[in-house]
């Protein structure tokens, strides 16, 4: 296990614009608050949304699109540094109309409606390539 001591500095909550991209409002907000570093809570409602699933043999992400509104029952995720850009890495759990659930990483949605919580750290995270997993990590 690689780990190290971080501390909150800051927090914000923000509404999320309706119409944008869900991912990209959240790396807005990190760029406009000059935040390298955060853990993130989101919840709301999406228009669409692309989903992503990691399959662990073949080291590859599979796209799944949904193309219907949906809840945003629950979003996790944190901020930090991946090819110079602050890149916000965004899980989520999304609801149909039915009850039925969706979840995995959200790579892209449509906002109707979002609330988001953030808290920076005092130190910056930087993402950097992982052989085992082939996946961007933190250092």
């Amino acid at each position: 296990m690689n780990y190290r001591e971080v501390s909150g500095d800051r927090e914000f909550v923000a509404r999320l614009g309706h119409g944008e991209d869900w991912r990209s409002e959240i790396e807005s907000l990190a760029d406009e608050a000059d935040v390298d570093a955060a853990w993130f809570l989101a919840m709301g409602a999406v228009q669409d949304a692309t989903v992503w699933f990691y399959d662990q043999t073949e080291l590859e992400y599979t796209e799944v699109e949904f193309d219907e509104p949906l809840e945003v029952a629950a979003c996790v995720g944190n901020v930090a540094w991946l090819d110079g850009e602050r890149f916000a890495h965004t899980h989520a759990v999304l609801s149909r109309r039915s009850g039925q659930t969706l979840a995995g990483h959200l790579d892209s949605a449509t906002v109707f409606a979002g609330e988001l919580y953030m808290r920076s750290f005092e130190s910056d995270l930087t993402r950097d390539h992982d052989e085992p997993t082939d996946l961007d990590l933190w250092l």
